[in-house]
């Protein structure tokens, strides 16, 4: 047997009485929160665990055998691991985005389309899709906030973060929302046999092109490299936290807010387009 779905304007007209949109959408919302503090067990250990060893292996181990990246010691070794900070926030916030909110829906679109009980929710199926969203944004930033206690006592050289708060509470929530319809984007274009290439061929590549160990700015000994990775939208979290925890020199912020609003569009648009065509289909 067959189920048959709503289409975008019939699930909201077939509401309980009383119901709003806005009530139905917190419902869901919550319950996702509810299955999140269910499953901390398994949340924590996936998103610290990256973080701590970046953070661990950069800042405690390589000064520990004399490896001399930033510097073994002194202000070099410092600025480094205060940059490297910036870096891991935004790919602790991107990499969560891909992981609670693409890889579930990988499995939800699966053999035993789960995803069928989502959409008959009291919404039309563009805000279903914009609540996958806005719940992967609320878990980037756990994830993005998890990483300040472990900059604070991990790093065995000094870690001077100059905060800039208005930049701060600005691209917090706008890298959390990009990275949260980045997941939803994958997670409608890949099933559970192409999984494996989402990660090995276009996550493995965004994290290491994506300034999380170095400045944008630094990357002028490589001019073609300094221009290609702009299409690489890891490049304008990392240095857009860059500008609000550190002194160094990034991007112009009159390019990293609009870039990042651009991509923020592009991928909710394409994300929940994709959404609609496989629930629809």
């Amino acid at each position: 047997m067959t189920a048959t779905l709503p289409d975008s304007h019939s699930a909201a007209a077939s509401a309980p009485a009383g119901v709003s949109i806005p009530t139905a959408f917190a419902a869901l919302l919550l319950r996702d929160l509810f299955v999140l503090r269910k499953n901390l067990k398994e949340f924590l250990p996936r998103t610290l665990l990256q973080p701590l060893l970046l953070v661990f292996v950069f800042t405690r181990v390589f000064p520990a055998i004399g490896q001399g990246i930033g510097g073994n010691d002194g202000p070099g070794a410092s600025l480094f691991s205060t940059n490297l900070v910036a870096g891991v926030i935004a790919t602790a916030i991107l990499f969560q985005g891909i992981q609670s909110v693409a890889l579930p829906l990988v499995q939800e679109f699966g053999y035993t389309r789960e995803i069928e009980d989502r959409v008959l929710a009291p919404l039309p199926v563009e805000l279903v899709a914009f609540e996958k969203i806005v719940s992967g944004a609320l878990q980037c930033l756990l994830a993005g906030l998890l990483v300040f206690p472990i900059a604070k006592f991990v790093p065995a050289t000094e870690v001077h973060l100059q905060i800039n708060w208005l930049l701060l509470v600005t691209m917090i929530p706008l890298a959390c929302v990009m990275a949260g319809a980045l997941g939803l984007m994958f997670g409608t274009m890949f099933d559970p046999r192409t999984v494996p290439m989402l990660f090995g061929v276009i996550v493995v590549p965004i994290t290491f092109l994506g300034c999380t160990y170095y400045s944008w700015q630094r990357l002028e000994a490589i001019a073609w490299l300094q221009y290609a990775v702009l299409f690489n939208p890891l490049v304008y979290i990392s240095e857009g936290f860059r500008a609000a925890l550190t002194p160094t020199q990034t991007m112009p912020l009159f390019v990293v807010y609009p870039v990042l609003v651009g991509f923020a569009a592009l991928f909710t648009w394409r994300g929940i387009a994709g959404f609609k065509k496989r629930v629809l289909a």
